[in-house]
């Protein structure tokens, strides 16, 4: 075994509160995420509006809170007025972002009652790639305009008598990226975001507006088109975005389970380009950040758009994800809360089928992935205040990030119930490692699990859908105010401890 690691659990150690919106996902009109993922009338478990209640279950399973929506790439293409009124009368449309068809028998209409019945809150994207700022004011009108006007009338007109009422808009997505149809240097894209800002706000102050930050960490231009983007918009926008996605497929193991470290210099970097923006105009205003895509991705396994052949709905980067995966993205997870006083949004890319924690088949059963499993427990019971939480302990040595603690961890404090949730990775492949838990308030544990494997490449399937699932864990001891746990190589782990009694 290692030498130990050992790190402090004091509820004064605050960092911020946990926002609800750290926990979004993202349904975007790319393979079958939303056709035979959410949406399959004539599905068994189909409801009355064709939505797969199977899906909706496990999504309130999640605990998913927010939903970005219509893309993605897929937004910059799209005509929203294609997806509303009667579906008889919608057009077939061909999606050059996915070199797919585009039925458009799911579109804002079915997304706000899919909405709905999940309970989650949307975040809506605009298509700045090929549309501007007369589109997005007719959509925002059609969506959040009582009645009495063109756009609000054609909505009642629809069915929906009331307005939409959607407060999260995203000025576009990834146009810094030239695969992006109608790609923008970050002067056109600066531009053109703060007049449709402004025209926003003119409409409704409260909307909350995010720009578009850089569509990868890898970018030629990134922390330099957020500093141009940010000039042009600081005062307009409350939020600006970055996207992630972390690749295993090149055999490097170990930088790939280092992967948080990569997330966590990027939204530090990024809140650093934009408090030195804020500085410049002498603004007081904290810009936010909104992670809205972010996951596991075996991108170099995809072959590219022009590989793929014009099809309807078709089986698109359905990646099966492993144990291993499901550590990465609790580490992931742990990362955003580290940062939660300035990552206020985050949406794991995607909900159903497309590098999903959710996969399900055509006429057939839906299964959670390993990779719901973090999300699903970091969601149900991350609440309150995140802790200031700083493991020390040994290290891996990664090719891509140089020395990585092997223990990566977090925390959260609720004030109402008195409960600590303790998140934690041992990225460590030789072996276990054992945690010792300095704890700063008296507190009993009251469950322990882990999510680890002797085959860290073991996967659920449609054949196998419980293979792998969070268990009860093994190897913690409690000394007064002291936990000492022990790690498996390769696992995530979550300790909840709730307020001891004075005989305890």
């Amino acid at each position: 075994m290692a030498s130990p690691a050992r790190l402090t659990l004091d509820p004064a150690f605050r960092i911020a509160p946990v926002e609800p919106r750290l926990f979004g996902s993202f349904v975007e009109h790319m393979g079958r995420c939303v056709y035979t993922g959410l949406y399959e009338p004539g599905h068994p478990a189909a409801d009355a509006d064709g939505f797969r209640t199977d899906v909706l279950a496990l999504t309130r399973e999640l605990g998913v809170t927010l939903v970005r929506y219509p893309g993605g790439n897929f937004v910059s293409n799209y005509q929203w007025e294609d997806g509303v009124g009667p579906v008889e009368d919608r057009p077939s449309r061909l999606d050059l972002a996915w070199r797919s068809v585009e039925s458009n028998r799911f579109g804002l209409g079915e997304f706000m009652t899919w909405a709905g019945k999940a309970g989650v809150e949307p975040m809506m994207a605009l298509n700045l790639g090929t549309r501007g700022v007369t589109e997005a004011l007719q959509l925002v009108e059609y969506a959040n305009y009582p009645g009495g006007t063109r756009m609000s009338e054609l909505r009642r007109a629809h069915g929906a008598d009331k307005p939409y009422d959607i407060r999260l808009w995203c000025l576009g997505n990834e146009l810094d990226g030239p695969w992006q149809l109608g790609h923008k240097t970050a002067a056109e894209y600066g531009r053109l975001a703060a007049e449709t800002a402004r025209a926003l706000k003119r409409f409704d102050p409260g909307l909350s507006l995010v720009a578009c930050g850089s569509s990868n960490s890898g970018m030629p231009t990134f922390a330099a088109w957020e500093a141009e983007v940010l000039e042009a918009v600081y005062d307009l926008v409350d939020h600006v975005s970055l996207h992630a996605y972390y690749d295993p497929s090149d055999g490097d193991v170990d930088s790939f389970l280092a992967s948080a470290s990569d997330m966590d210099h990027m939204i530090r970097s990024i809140a650093a380009t934009a408090d030195h923006v804020g500085a410049k105009l002498r603004s007081r205003k904290k810009i936010g950040l909104s992670f809205d895509e972010w996951n596991v991705w075996y991108q170099s396994r995809f072959k590219g758009e022009s590989s793929l052949d014009w099809a309807e709905a078709p089986r698109l980067i359905e990646d099966t994800y492993d144990v291993t995966d499901a550590v990465v993205v609790g580490s992931l997870l742990i990362a955003l809360l580290r940062n939660a006083d300035r990552v206020k949004i985050a949406c794991q890319a995607q909900l159903a089928n497309v590098i999903a924690p959710i996969r399900t088949e055509p006429g057939g059963p839906a299964w959670r992935q390993t990779i719901f499993h973090p999300f699903a427990l970091t969601a149900r019971h991350a609440h309150g205040e995140v802790l200031r939480v700083e493991p020390e302990g040994p290290a891996i040595s990664t090719a891509r990030y140089g020395e990585a603690p092997a223990i990566w961890a977090t925390a959260t404090h609720d004030d109402a119930t008195g409960e600590i949730a303790l998140f934690v990775v041992n990225r460590d492949r030789r072996g276990p490692c054992r945690l010792d838990v300095e704890l700063r308030a008296p507190v009993r544990p009251v469950e322990h699990l882990e999510i680890a494997d002797g085959d860290p490449s073991a996967a659920n399937t449609a054949a196998a859908p419980g293979r792998v699932t969070p268990r009860p864990g093994t190897g913690l001891r409690m000394n007064g105010r002291r936990a000492e746990l022990t790690l498996h190589p390769v696992s995530w782990t979550l300790v909840r401890f709730a307020p001891a009694s004075p005989q305890e």
